[in-house]
């Protein structure tokens, strides 16, 4: 059995080891990572946004992904659980600085903080951003499913409401989000299996579906779900089961974030959960190698698997190395460790599961 300290410890370790090991070669092809590591299962030093500083990170230092993550985090554990748009743009107005986020944070991170300031509401700073399908909410919002574990319904209500500062609340990538964060409640829950976190990600495909609107093809999601599924069932090992996907996904070179979209991360990391059965350390390192943005597909697959497996499977000393490079990190929105982010989260979770039980205690006294 897993207790439920160990799945919270898991999700997070495992997301930001899976961000860190994965932002070396993001963007690399399947055969470049080949060519220069073999098999790729530890952490590199790297460079990101060369264009605009010359940082070199350190081995293990987790990236703009975790950066968002944190700031949700931050959130829930200061107000001690759920929480909404209005909260998270809160924390952003107090810890960031433009000027510094380019550090570690994508350029459109800064103009929504600045748009915040200048007083766009919380809940519509995200019908400004431009990508609706990204991945962005998803592979930076476990904490999400971890203060909604047991519950996937409020795992993807809170989804809706939170993702709305970033992304529109009726596109795609607000959806795959839902869908992963009910995964992550699911995973959390005693007596989780494999099978049953893939069938709340199957079910709630089509959560909030609205098939009136324009465009809407919310039937795909489903069907990606469940494709991502059966090729994990059918590939005979990792390396097939990664040139199955390369037969999906193989193109958005010349598109901003054309690498990055929710269908094609969320649904791979599925598959790797599946293909792996839940081990995170496999499941990481499976991601490292897909090629393309292999941080955020990492960050996708390791946390599923680490909420429903703990973090026994992470080699110690991975864990050690992300939380150096979080402590020496100089740009960081805040420096707690993965245990400190994980057991804040879990206090959170336990806090608002009190003052529930005191709440009903409160109203069948009055009964």
């Amino acid at each position: 059995m897993v207790d439920l300290q160990s799945r919270f410890r898991g999700c997070i370790a495992a997301s930001w080891a899976g961000s860190a090991m994965g932002a070396a070669v993001e963007g690399w092809s399947r055969q470049r990572i080949a060519e220069t590591y073999g098999v790729l299962d530890s952490f590199q030093s790297y460079r990101h946004y060369a264009d605009v500083t010359d940082w070199q990170r350190p081995p293990g230092t987790t990236e703009d992904g975790i950066e968002r993550q944190k700031l949700i985090a931050t959130a829930i554990i200061e107000k001690g659980g759920r929480i909404h748009a209005g909260d998270l743009v809160a924390v952003w107005l107090r810890d960031l600085d433009p000027r510094r986020m380019r550090y570690k944070q994508e350029a459109f991170d800064a103009t929504l903080v600045e748009l915040a300031r200048a007083g766009v509401p919380p809940g519509e700073l995200g019908r400004l951003w431009p990508w609706p399908n990204i991945i962005s909410v998803a592979r930076a919002s476990h904490p999400i499913g971890l203060i909604n574990a047991g519950d996937p319904q409020s795992a993807a209500d809170d989804t809706f409401e939170i993702g709305s500062a970033y992304i529109p609340r009726a596109s795609f990538g607000l959806r795959w989000a839902g869908l992963y964060n009910a995964a992550i409640a699911e995973a959390c829950r005693p007596g989780a299996t494999v099978d049953s976190v893939l069938e709340v990600a199957r079910r709630f495909a089509t959560y909030r579906a609205d098939a009136t609107a324009p465009f809407a093809r919310y039937d795909t999601i489903e069907k990606e779900v469940v494709r991502a599924v059966e090729l994990a069932g059918e590939s005979t090992d990792l390396p097939a089961l990664r040139e199955a996907f390369y037969r999906h996904y193989d193109g958005g070179h010349y598109v901003t974030y054309g690498q990055s979209q929710a269908n094609e991360i969320v649904s791979k990391g599925l598959a790797i959960f599946a293909a792996t059965a839940g081990d995170p350390r496999a499941a990481i390192v499976a991601a490292v190698n897909f090629g393309r943005d292999t941080d955020c597909l990492a960050a996708v697959a390791g946390g599923l698997a680490g909420a429903l497996s703990g973090p026994s499977a992470l080699p110690p000393e991975w864990l050690d190395q992300v939380n150096r490079a979080t402590l020496d990190d100089p740009y960081t929105n805040n420096r707690r460790t993965i245990e400190q982010t994980a057991d804040g989260l879990l206090e959170a979770f336990l806090a608002s599961r009190q003052s529930l039980a005191q709440s009903l205690k409160t109203m069948a006294a009055r009964e």
